[in-house]
């Protein structure tokens, strides 16, 4: 039984503004120019699907779109800076890391995928080295091919996985493999996340 959570407002608020004024802070560049330089298709998002492949070449990449010199040090800073864990609902992914294996699967880049247990350090003794972003497949959520790399690479079946994800596309996405996706609403408790696992887990039979 494997059970799958996005990190971004599921495990931790994410507040994107926050990364994004420090980045203008850092390079001059409002919040539009920076969108217009790198958060669009062939940008942050192609980041995401696994190009480029590796950390070094993500942020020569940044750096060259926003004619800036910023350090791996730095870009892992301003993106903690927005992050703030959710203790309760990382307490849910702990209880169900006794019912089976948990992995995180989060849209991001490969930099961002080298360094997740540096920037929520609050999971690592829950999910040790299942910190995946969706680089490390290479394609980003919704796509089903992410869902279908990320399960057979830890070695489990769509029809024995639970998918937790804030977007409903992303779900979506797992759902048409025959994962069993739950979409976890911005005003959810972590009593109903976990009356969701209780009934996935009451209901998906163990492999023997």
């Amino acid at each position: 039984m494997l059970f799958l959570f996005d990190m971004d407002n599921v495990l931790y608020d994410y507040q994107w503004r926050i990364r994004m004024d420090r980045l203008t802070a850092l390079t001059g560049h409002d919040f539009h120019e920076l969108r217009r330089r790198w958060w669009h298709d062939d940008g942050e998002w192609a980041a995401e699907a696994g190009d480029p492949p590796t950390g070094a070449e993500y942020l020569q990449r940044v750096n060259s779109a926003l004619e800036s010199d910023i350090s791996v040090p730095d870009w892992l800073t301003h993106r903690r800076a927005g992050m703030t864990a959710r203790p309760s609902i990382i307490d849910v992914a702990r209880e169900a890391s006794h019912h089976g294996d948990v992995a995180v699967l989060t849209n991001n880049g490969a930099l961002i995928g080298e360094h997740l247990g540096e920037i929520a350090p609050e999971l690592l003794d829950i999910f040790g080295d299942n910190l995946f972003a969706t680089a490390h497949f290479g394609a980003r959520k919704p796509d089903p091919m992410v869902f279908q790399r990320a399960i057979d690479h830890l070695g489990h079946k769509a029809s024995q996985t639970l998918f937790v994800d804030d977007l409903p596309e992303n779900v979506r996405g797992a759902e048409t493999l025959g994962i069993t996706g739950h979409w976890f609403s911005p005003n959810q408790s972590a009593e109903e996340l976990r009356g969701a696992l209780q009934a996935f887990i009451t209901r998906t039979p163990q492999l023997g």
